[in-house]
């Protein structure tokens, strides 16, 4: 054994560069072995046994590092692009490079993790050739684990990633490629002129998708997640999620009657799902997620939805759950939200055991080139980050694209780790039907136009193989006759919403009141034993004596703050069997620093989590710090929601505003998913709030435009100034009868305040109040102060100093939807009133005095004052100075009548 043994070909290279530079560089065995290296190089003699052993060392290295390469970077001349020549060498790849020519080829070389333990060279380049070069490009040898790289190793060399399908399998093969086809021809000649986004040029999409839904079918999975754009979507939904396609047709003719368009959205953003039924290997469920125009937006929400589907499956759901999401190529490239939710994939809180991504690369983004949409040579190396194989396919060699679907779900199933499929191919239209492609991309599209159906390519391989052409005619008959049959039949109505675990929610909002009380002995059990620790766990002093303090204030009934009454309020959904999930930037501990929900060792560091203690065994208490994003968390647990209907799962900002990183999250799915898709979700997002002179990027969760996105009951929105009243609304958004979003703006500075505490008595018996009064004397009241969360505290210090009568104060707990009749009753005593005035810390261009304004014109009968700061363009100054004293004027100007 030679120390050349443990050398790797790299290292074998990088030696002998750094010995060229300077001998001196490397240790003194390389340089003897270099010496020889370069002398038998130079020398035609014959230099004798140990020049003979120096030159086999050299080559056997040197086939080592060409079979290195050819794995490396062997994608490099695979044959991927159907619209330009396959490349035909590289000059990394070439024999020269590695010091190896055509003499060598029948040389027998020892062959270290191949398939055998010697073959000659020309055997070793046949087998590398065949498998990373022809219509499968592989990228898998930045992945760290040697491990995963044997397995596929293995898996592609002894096959050479060449397909073997059984004659049945390849008509079916045909067949969905065929219905792909005349589906898209059926669509044009029938409703011509209408957007459908078609998948012509990518056709090989539906096979590749089919060959997934019969492996995961064969592997006994229970779902099948999908999200995809719009592109190729009502195709996929027809072929490969059997959407009844005389449905499809009346969305075509825009038949309201069947109630498929209404309020809704546009036929190619609609998700759908469906029992998929397999003769001998049961079903599959497969799941369709609505989205909307935002590519990649439904990313994160799918595996949100996946997630939840795979714990409600228990241990082992991760492998009967899969994910896969269907990209464009300069969305996969271009939009942050596909770098976001790939950083989800090995995180704790967020995890589904590996998503499969296929990328339909038509090489071109609306009229953009890819080499004006990305910096990277292919549209798939971001997902370089993860480590994981990535598979480059000719977009016309559909057994390809199934064997590698095969492939790369049993690396998923084995190793519970993304995978990525990038499909080569074109787009044979415009971005759309009525879109001109010859303006923008001339010479590609004389290509495009020359180019026969893949249908035909392949139907003319088979045919070569014995496939007789009646045989194939028929099967592209039978289905043209399913479809002019289906455009003569009426659709099919079907509600979406409201099967299965959601079929005893509500549709409807409604605003009874929802009793959330309970007992103050349930309440002090339950304090108690959330303030039990273990023996052997040792929290840090500060840790365990405000655990002390929680308790002692619940025993004594009274000073019970805002972190407690959260507590309380996880802890009893818990103990009533209703899963908690919150998730966030460090929301274990809390960004102020007030919530401890998950304690840290002092000594060891291991973690204990109170909450979970009380969980009736039903249920579960998932508390997890996030990565640093807004968008992809915020769609994750959006999507988690829609799969948790009696759950509560809570989504927080480290501050009200970071919530703008997920603006299309909350503008596209939160705000109007169900208005458009009759997806409903009872996600609530606490958003913390307050003006406490910290400058304009921590002080406003930005009201004004949450309010402008309410209308027709679609979101609850509250600002809640209590303990006791934040309690009761958290525990009502799980047990009132509908489900809706809620947006909860949460305070920072009354976490502390002393003034914002509760009793116990507030918890054990009514309601969470819309709208909350002072006055005790209402005959004596002729203005009224309304405001809305933490600004009342300095409200009311400025009431009672100065004893005045005739004011008092109403606080606005529950912005949207506003109750008017609560109000009203409220209103009702006060018959001598004379003013109405609207306080806010806000600008007068944000907050809620716009969107109160009228409704407190109609509730009082008097046209409101506003008292506030002047309009502004940022939410709030940066001097602490200055926010002091525009505080102060709001207070004095409140009471200057």
């Amino acid at each position: 054994m030679t120390f050349l043994d443990n050398a790797s070909p790299d290292y074998f290279e990088a030696q002998y560069t750094l010995w060229k530079q300077d001998p001196r560089q490397v240790p003194r065995q390389w340089q003897i072995f270099f010496e020889g290296f370069d002398l038998g190089r130079t020398q035609e003699a014959d230099t004798g046994s140990v020049g003979e052993c120096h030159a086999l060392e050299l080559k056997q290295s040197a086939v080592q590092s060409l079979m290195y390469r050819y794995r490396s970077i062997g994608h490099l001349l695979a044959c991927t692009d159907p619209l330009n020549p396959c490349p035909l060498s590289h000059p990394l790849l070439d024999l020269e490079t590695f010091g190896l020519d055509d003499n060598d080829l029948t040389r027998v070389f020892h062959t270290k993790r191949f398939l055998k333990e010697s073959a000659s060279l020309k055997e070793i380049l046949e087998t590398m050739q065949e498998t990373y070069c022809r219509s499968i490009g592989v990228e898998f040898m930045h992945i760290q684990d040697p491990a995963e790289r044997q397995w596929l190793i293995d898996r592609m060399e002894s096959c050479r990633n060449r397909p073997s399908f059984t004659p049945t399998e390849k008509k079916a093969i045909l067949q969905k490629l065929q219905q792909a086809t005349l589906f898209e021809n059926f669509l044009h000649r029938k409703f011509l002129g209408q957007k459908r986004f078609s998948l012509e040029g990518g056709e090989i999409i539906i096979p590749l998708l089919d060959r997934f839904i019969h492996r995961a079918g064969a592997l006994s999975l229970k779902t099948l997640v999908l999200g995809m754009a719009h592109r190729g979507r009502l195709n996929v939904l027809a072929n490969n999620f059997h959407k009844p396609l005389e449905n499809i047709f009346a969305e075509f003719k825009d038949n309201l009657e069947y109630e498929f368009v209404g309020e809704g959205d546009v036929k190619y953003h609609k998700g759908f799902s469906i029992d998929h039924d397999f003769p001998d290997q049961g079903s599959l469920h497969l799941s369709m997620a609505s989205n909307p125009s935002h590519l990649e937006a439904v990313n994160p929400v799918v595996e949100g939805k996946t997630r939840a589907r795979q714990e409600a499956l228990g241990e082992g759901g991760a492998k009967l759950v899969l994910p896969v999401l269907l990209h464009g190529d300069a969305a996969f490239a271009g939009q942050g939200m596909v770098a976001e939710t790939l950083n989800l994939s090995q995180l704790e809180g967020y995890s589904t055991g590996g998503t499969v991504h296929i990328v339909l690369n038509n090489q071109i983004g609306f009229t953009t080139a890819p080499a004006d949409a990305r910096s990277t040579h292919y549209a798939t190396d971001m997902a370089k980050m993860l480590m994981v194989p990535i598979f480059h396919i000719h977009g016309e060699d559909p057994e390809a694209a199934a064997y590698v679907a095969d492939l790369a779900l049993d690396y998923r199933q084995r190793y519970g780790r993304d995978v990525i499929l990038e499909v080569i191919c074109y787009r044979r239209h415009g971005h759309n039907e009525g879109d001109e492609p010859f303006f923008t991309q001339p010479l590609m599209y004389e290509k495009i136009k020359e180019r026969p159906p893949a249908h035909e390519i392949y139907a003319a391989r088979l045919q070569e193989e014995g496939l007789p052409p009646e045989e194939m005619e028929a099967m592209a008959d039978s289905f043209s006759q399913r479809l002019e049959e289906a455009l003569e039949k009426p659709g099919k109505r079907a509600d979406a919403g409201f099967r299965g675990k959601w079929k005893d929610i509500a549709r409807d909002y409604t605003p009874a009141p929802v009793q959330t009380a309970l007992a103050a002995d349930t309440l002090q059990d339950i304090a108690r034993r959330l303030a039990q620790i273990p023996d052997d766990f040792t929290p840090h002093p500060k840790v365990a004596t405000l655990l002390q303090k929680r308790l002692e204030a619940i025993e004594a009934g009274e000073e019970i703050d805002w972190g407690n009454a959260e507590h309380l309020a996880l802890a009893t959904l818990l103990s009533e069997g209703m899963s908690v999930r919150l998730s966030g930037q460090d929301v274990r501990r809390g960004t102020f620093n007030h919530r401890h929900a998950v304690l840290v060792d002092a000594k060891n560091a291991k973690t204990f989590m109170p909450l979970a203690t009380v969980a009736a065994d039903k249920a579960a208490c998932r508390i997890y710090n996030s990565m640093l994003s807004e968008a992809a968390v915020l769609g994750f647990d959006y999507g988690y929601s829609l799969e948790t209907p009696y759950a509560l799962t809570i989504w927080e900002a480290q501050f009200g505003d970071f919530a703008n990183g997920a603006q299309v999250i909350i503008d596209q799915f939160i705000a109007s998913g169900s208005s458009k898709w009759d997806r409903h979700s009872g996600l609530t997002l606490f958003l913390p709030h307050g003006f406490e002179g910290q400058g304009a990027e921590h002080s406003s969760a930005r009201i004004e435009r949450f309010l402008q996105l309410c209308a027709d009951h679609n979101l609850m929105a509250s600002n809640p100034s209590t303990p006791a009243q934040f309690f009761h609304l958290l525990r009502r958004q799980v047990l009132q009868p509908f489900r809706r979003p809620l947006i909860v703006f949460t305070p920072k500075s009354l976490l502390r305040h002393p003034a914002c505490r509760s009793n116990l008595s507030a918890f054990t018996q009514g309601h969470f109040e819309e709208f909350l009064l002072t006055a005790t004397k209402p005959k004596k009241v002729k203005t009224l102060l309304f405001c809305s969360g933490k600004i009342f505290y300095e409200l009311q210090e400025k009431l009672e100093s100065g004893g005045d009568e005739s004011i008092a104060l109403v606080r606005v707990e529950q912005l949207y939807p506003w109750v008017e009749e609560r109000l009203g009753e409220l209103l009702a005593p006060f018959d001598k009133l004379e003013r109405a005035v609207w306080v806010q810390e806000e600008p007068r261009n944000a907050g809620a005095w716009e969107f109160v304004r009228p409704r407190l014109a109609k509730a009082t009968g008097l046209e409101p004052d506003y008292i506030g700061r002047d309009p502004a363009a940022a939410p709030a100054v940066g001097s602490h100075r200055l926010h002091k004293k525009e505080q102060e004027e709001i207070i004095e100007a409140a009471f200057s009548i």
